[in-house]
């Protein structure tokens, strides 16, 4: 797919505030027919502008979940290479490229200090990982 018409993005945006949607309901909330969302969804599934779809968890619905944001430095010509094992990891719950003295910003989310303080060694062993900076992340401000 080239461009995202109008529509395309207005479903996007709709799936983003609430995944579980109907179809019905997206078509409603579109103006369009259900065989439009339906196409529209399966188009863009299929060229991999919709991965997947999630649940978002509220903190009360995961309490003891340790969150951190862990910066990385990357070795330039392995970064393929780290980035496909901290996909392969399900503590890394997003990892996003950046600019400036960091080359990956990921998202870990662990079930415990023990099992944080492995994954962060884990990670730092990756081959092609320079240096790392984490930060816990606390309180939702």
């Amino acid at each position: 797919m080239d461009v995202l018409d109008k529509t395309d993005r207005a479903l996007i945006s709709a799936l983003t505030a609430d995944s579980r949607a109907s179809v019905t309901t997206l078509a409603s909330s579109l103006g369009v027919t259900r065989a439009t969302v339906q196409s529209r969804m399966d188009r863009l599934k299929q060229d991999g502008i919709i991965r997947r779809f999630t649940v978002e968890l509220g903190a009360v619905a995961q309490p003891d979940v340790v969150k951190a944001v862990m910066l990385i430095e990357l070795q330039g010509n392995l970064a393929r290479q780290v980035t496909a094992a901290l996909r392969r990891k399900p503590e890394v719950v997003d990892l996003h490229s950046t600019n400036g003295t960091w080359d990956l910003v990921a998202q870990i989310d662990t079930t415990s200090l023990a099992e944080f303080d492995r994954i962060l060694r884990e990670v730092r062993e990756i081959n092609g990982v320079l240096n790392s900076e984490t930060c816990l992340l606390l309180n939702r401000a």
